[in-house]
């Protein structure tokens, strides 16, 4: 018998994807450890709880944890309802963590620092699938243990790990100062609180994280005079952040960009197109100055990076990983989701086969299997855990399954809108298959915008 086989199954992170792949684990006869760094379960979401996510309820319950909740008498939301990252959290997260089939399998306030095989280092190999997976813990109190594990999944998202300012990937000159003085914010902050009315603000980026962030600073401005809203992006155009529209099968996703536009174009936001971060520069006043790489320059009073994020693979440093070089997801997955050349059509619905590694046993799963792309969501995680647990069980026909279907964006174009007369040629006026999946943005992502 295998040394490994009564071990635990070891999930880092206890959010929706972290605590649905436990769900799963369990309907399938496997013990999951699940190893939180946070204090509390969903610890990363409730840092953005005042965010309305653009996904209805229905794409944010996994179903394996649905079926375990409903055995406690837990009732569902409403289907169709929007959530506040805040209700995903205790509407949902929490109820399931206390579910008596997972309250004692979640240990909080133990981060993981690091993930290796017992007794062995990467450029170890005779054996070395037979040893036992081995996780350095740090807890709230600096103590750091360690724990055995028969295989690991590795949900522990991107939220820690924010891409920089500076558009060469690095951080920007002045960037590591400024973020020290308290002049550039966390992602996603509550602009409802201190530090926002009657000041200036400058928003860097132009996902949906960004959106959000421009959409609640206007309406600050609105309800309080002297308020600036400042948005900034690397792109010629915002086309691509206004994104569907009305074609968008997730409405929310699609009022999301119209009001954006209707911001841009009213005037309540200045919008800063081609804006590539060089500089940044403090100031005694309390203020910083953002300089551009063509000379230009804007001095506000805040900044939030919206830039992305970026997955923290330190921690993986002893194990056989094979990633995409562009994106550092798993490298089947990386064409599938790069911004740069992936977005018109769809992401097909992906589990173990795509998501596995050299390492046989450890998976990444959630927003980081996605690395740097930003097009992740919820019910992507969900089939991926799905698929994995049922491949750690030796189940290979239920892993090979395809059990997902999300909505489409309906953004599907090779050119850019001109805005004066709506031209734009379309990529998809020829019959095209049908995957089950969503598209990612613009033909070509990143490339199809000059």
């Amino acid at each position: 018998m295998d040394s490994t086989t009564n071990l635990p199954v070891a999930v880092i992170g206890a959010g929706p994807v972290g605590l649905a792949a436990a769900a799963h684990l369990l309907e399938r006869g496997l013990e999951p450890l699940v190893l939180e760094a946070g204090d509390t379960v969903g610890a990363a979401m409730r840092e953005w709880g005042h965010i309305r996510v653009f996904s209805t309820w229905q794409y944010n319950l996994d179903a394996a944890a649905v079926r375990l909740l409903e055995r406690s008498g837990w009732e569902a939301p409403r289907p169709t309802a929007l959530p506040y990252g805040a209700q995903i959290v205790g509407d949902y997260l929490e109820p399931l963590a206390a579910t008596p089939e997972l309250s004692g399998r979640i240990r909080t306030g133990s981060r993981v620092v690091a993930v290796t095989r017992q007794g062995m280092d990467k450029g170890r190999g005779l054996g070395r699938e037979q040893a036992p997976f081995l996780l350095q813990i740090r807890h709230a109190g600096g103590d750091v243990t360690e724990v055995l594990a028969r295989a690991v999944i590795d949900t522990s998202g991107t939220w820690t790990t924010p891409a920089p300012l500076g558009s060469s990937g690095l951080p920007a000159p002045g960037e590591v100062e400024a973020r020290a003085a308290g002049l550039v914010t966390g992602p996603l902050p509550d602009v409802s609180g201190d530090g926002f009315a009657g000041r200036r603000t400058l928003v860097i980026g132009s996902g949906h994280s960004a959106a959000n962030m421009v959409l609640d600073l206007a309406r600050l401005a609105r309800a309080n005079p002297g308020t600036e809203v400042l948005w900034a992006i690397r792109a010629a155009t915002p086309a691509r952040a206004y994104g569907g529209g009305d074609a968008d099968q997730l409405p929310a996703r699609g009022q999301l960009g119209a009001r954006l536009r209707a911001a841009v174009d009213t005037g309540a936001v200045r919008l800063l197109t081609g804006f590539q971060t060089s500089r940044l520069e403090s100031t005694d006043g309390g203020t910083v100055t953002v300089h551009a790489a063509d000379g230009r320059s804007v001095a506000v009073d805040r900044i939030i990076p919206a830039t992305g994020f970026r997955p923290d693979l330190a921690i993986l440093s002893e194990l056989r990983l094979d990633l995409d070089p562009a994106v550092d997801a798993p490298k089947a997955l990386g064409p599938l989701i790069d911004p740069d050349f992936h977005s018109c059509g769809t992401v097909p619905a992906h589990g173990a086969g795509i998501l596995a590694q050299p390492e046989k046993d450890f998976y990444l799963a959630g927003m980081k299997s996605y690395g740097r792309a930003p097009t992740f969501l919820m019910a992507t995680g969900y089939e991926q855990v799905r698929s994995v647990a049922a491949a750690l069980a030796g189940d290979a026909a239920a892993a090979d399954a395809v059990e997902l279907e999300l909505p489409e964006t309906g953004v599907c174009s090779t050119n850019i809108p001109d805005t004066t007369d709506g031209a734009g040629e379309s990529c998809c006026a020829a019959p095209e298959p049908v995957l089950v999946g969503f598209p990612t943005g613009l033909t070509h992502g990143r490339s199809g915008i000059s």
